[in-house]
């Protein structure tokens, strides 16, 4: 079969992989004019552990399925990665309570070497710490992103897969039991294939609408949800990475650290309208605020502004929580086509087994 995947950030990227490495000609088309300028640039580069999600959630199976696949991928392809370890604190009786629940949420969907401690106990790990309690996530790590783009994108040329940029899918149209996929851009134009995964992020959504006898009532509302990352100068205070108790929208300002050691905080969340990865230095206010719950020794002008990413989400302001949105043949009826919508956080740590579904989805 000849596959067209629409989106060459990680998730699509992983897709043209594991389509390849099944035997198949695919080729991978990106509107930008490289790989991974979007979502998948522009996160924590969190590998996350999957026991924030219900459970049987696609967000919960394909974490913990993911993160193993990715830890095995990440050293059996040289991709720079580190197990750090996480910490979910809480400073107050309810936060208590909601990472008791998290503890509880990880263990039904099989997440590895949970732990609630106490707050001296968590200070023994990390003495700079303010908490009453904490659930520590050993399997929880970091990954440089990038690396890992450029492995999968290599993966799937050595099986025969092609990467064309600057290449945007702007409808696809019924093509017997197959599809024509029509570009545009500079050098516009038209291919027929015989499966497509719209794997294209903030444009699943309007390529689905173009998408020639998909239900228009199959495709969902895109909500932006921004996050913004401060940068922290000086040396590191901690050696895990370091959560509040969730908020609506996102997991909370937290501390991650790259693969050099540095600490930065984020992402918040801000409802938008529009994309804009401008980070306002006024924000900085509420970080200090929020990181002070954990740190209290945060030093006065640490922070600066650094990034923003994001979110392509399903549900707004007030609203719970949706699950990824896989819509493959059985559900919608029309062979050789998945679309994904809502493939946000955590996406890159469920990339691989993603992958694998979108392709049994396919009958590949």
């Amino acid at each position: 079969m000849l596959i067209l995947v629409v989106g060459a950030g990680v998730v699509g990227l992983a897709c043209g992989r594991a389509l390849a490495l099944r035997g198949h000609e695919v080729i991978v088309a990106e509107a930008e004019g490289g790989i991974g300028t979007g979502v998948s640039s522009r996160n924590s580069e969190v590998i996350h552990g999957g026991m924030y999600y219900p459970a049987g959630s696609l967000r919960a199976r394909h974490c913990v399925a993911g993160r193993r696949l990715l830890y095995a991928y990440c050293a059996s392809h040289g991709v720079p990665h580190a197990k750090t370890g996480k910490l979910i604190v809480a400073a107050t009786e309810p936060e208590r309570a909601k990472i008791a629940a998290i503890h509880r949420q990880g263990v039904a969907n099989g997440v590895e070497g949970l732990e609630l401690l106490d707050g001296v106990q968590a200070r023994r790990l990390e003495p700079n710490l303010a908490c009453t309690a904490a659930l520590l996530s050993p399997e929880t790590g970091i990954v440089d992103s990038h690396a890992l783009m450029l492995a999968l994108q290599g993966d799937l040329e050595a099986h025969g897969g092609a990467l064309a940029v600057h290449t945007p899918v702007e409808r696809l149209v019924r093509d017997g039991a197959g599809w024509v996929a029509v570009f545009g851009g500079a050098a516009p134009g038209d291919l027929a294939v015989d499966a497509v995964v719209n794997a294209a992020s903030f444009g699943a959504h309007a390529l689905a609408a173009a998408t020639e006898g998909y239900p228009a009532g199959r495709v969902p509302r895109l909500v932006l949800a921004k996050g913004n990352y401060f940068g922290c100068l000086g040396r590191p205070a901690f050696t895990r990475l370091i959560y509040p108790a969730p908020v609506e929208g996102g997991l909370g300002i937290h501390l991650t650290l790259d693969l050099a050691g540095r600490m930065r905080f984020g992402p918040d969340v801000e409802w938008i309208d529009a994309p804009d990865y401008e980070v306002d230095p006024g924000r900085g206010a509420l970080f200090y605020a929020a990181i002070r719950r954990y740190w209290p020794d945060l030093p006065d002008d640490a922070l600066f502004a650094d990034y923003a990413g994001i979110r392509p989400k399903l549900s707004g302001p007030g609203q719970p929580a949706v699950d990824f949105v896989i819509d493959g043949p059985a559900e919608h009826g029309l062979s050789g086509l998945v679309q994904m919508f809502g493939i946000e956080s955590p996406g890159l740590t469920s990339s691989l087994s993603l992958a694998e579904d979108v392709a049994d989805r396919l009958g590949a």
